[in-house]
């Protein structure tokens, strides 16, 4: 490395995952052309890489706040380009970062030319718990997750984080919320522990189980929780509010407007029936991976009606997200019959946000994009969706919108905390 040439990451090293960083360089050659890379690896070691080529200006010196990537993973000024842009050795993986334990560590590193050795590089520890943060395993009746508690007496709104239906906990959404001051509680139904490997039905008992836990915690001051979903879970979350009374704010995040898959049960007795798929409309790309955009029966066709979720029984406020560029769902399809119900029924409780250029995996920023990787039902690699420089912008657009989503529609008469990035 040179002595001279130094790599700056600002304000520090270490940060929250959801944090920005800048990156700075000095010490070059005026007018030097320099490659930036980032290196990093995820919970299951595999390698994700980014690079850019840069220009220093009159004084040697590089900000990627202000100084545009000539090429490489993306052009033009992009602050967080070599996060989002990072792309994994093999194809169809998708960054898993699950552990709130274990920090995203990037390596970024100033080369004098493509392949040529370190002219200086820098750590920076993106973690995913926030100082002061409790986290604490939950084993308890049929709940199996983690909770997270702020620092602090409270009292703090309650969310429950249903990021994936099972098949693996991931902690990483729920930490950093616990992070900007919620108590957060995720869970899943099967997969995980001692929970069976396989379900043939979902029961709300096990979401109402979990909203009484949140809810019994001593520094929870909300009425009621927020449910934050993903997917799969946007039409669990749906049923959650429109038959369960302690609901107060449901994040809809590409979803289905129809009870999805697996029938739905409460108290012994079926609520909705599944609304199924038909694969003769899934579609293979040369990638060897799928796009299952159009695989789910048209819930509004008369033999489908009974799986749509009546959420005009809901008192719950609603966030509905839509990508418009999901290839997992017709999500934006789906938003709209949502709001259409809403507003069919005489209700006003809801707001809708659409990202086009973004896909399926919508989730906390400056994480690497995920074109496709392997998709536990179809059993193989998926196509999500999204343009990554579009996909990044709404992730950040998100989270923001997600905090201040909670902060309003959960008040439990504590100090109102801004949402930060």
């Amino acid at each position: 490395m040179s002595p001279k040439v130094t790599l700056q990451l600002l304000p520090g090293l270490r940060c929250l995952f959801d944090e920005p960083v800048q990156v700075k360089v000095s010490g070059l050659r005026a007018k030097q052309t320099v490659t930036v890379r980032a290196r990093s690896a995820d919970d299951r070691g595999v390698v994700f890489r980014s690079w850019a080529t840069y220009r220093a200006d009159s004084k040697g010196e590089l900000d990627l706040d202000r100084d545009p990537s000539l090429g490489g993973s993306y052009a033009g000024v992009e602050p967080m380009g070599l996060l989002w842009s990072m792309k994994p050795d093999a194809s169809h993986k998708r960054f898993q970062l699950n552990n709130s334990l274990n920090p995203h560590v990037v390596t970024f590193s100033v080369h004098g030319d493509e392949q040529g050795q370190a002219l200086a590089e820098a750590m920076n520890e993106r973690v995913l718990i926030g100082q002061g943060v409790c986290r604490l395993p939950v084993r308890e009746g049929k709940i199996r997750g983690v909770l997270f508690t702020p620092p602090g007496e409270g009292p703090f709104p309650a969310v429950l984080d249903l990021y994936i239906l099972g098949g693996g906990l991931s902690e990483k959404r729920a930490s950093l919320l616990a992070s900007r001051g919620f108590v957060v509680l995720t869970v899943v139904a099967h997969g995980y522990d001692d929970l069976p490997k396989n379900i043939s039905e979902v029961h709300l008992d096990y979401v109402e189980e979990a909203i009484q836990f949140l809810k019994r915690q001593d520094k929870v001051g909300s009425k009621g929780v927020g449910v934050l979903t993903l997917s799969k879970t946007g039409d669990i979350a749906l049923s959650a509010a429109s038959y369960l009374p302690d609901v107060e704010a449901v994040v809809w995040i590409n979803g289905c407007c129809a009870n999805v898959l697996l029938p739905l049960h409460y108290k012994n007795t079926q609520l909705l029936p599944p609304l199924m798929v038909d694969l003769s409309k899934f579609v293979l790309t040369e990638s060897g991976a799928g796009i299952g955009k159009y695989v789910m029966k048209n819930p509004q066709a008369e033999e489908n009606r009974s799986t749509l979720i009546p959420i005009e029984r809901a008192k719950a406020r609603f966030l509905f997200v839509a990508a418009e560029d999901d290839l997992n769902w017709d999500s934006k399809t789906y938003m709209n019959i949502l709001v259409e119900r809403l507003r069919h029924h005489g209700k006003k409780d809801f707001e809708c946000v659409s990202y086009p250029g973004a896909g399926h995996y919508l989730e906390p920023p400056y994480g690497p994009y995920c074109p496709s990787s392997f998709h536990a039902v179809v059993r193989m690699p998926v196509l999500w969706g999204g343009e990554p420089r579009s996909h990044a912008a709404a992730e950040v657009h998100l989270w923001k919108k997600i905090q201040e989503f909670f902060h309003t529609h959960l008040s439990c008469g504590a100090k109102q905390h801004g949402a930060k990035l």
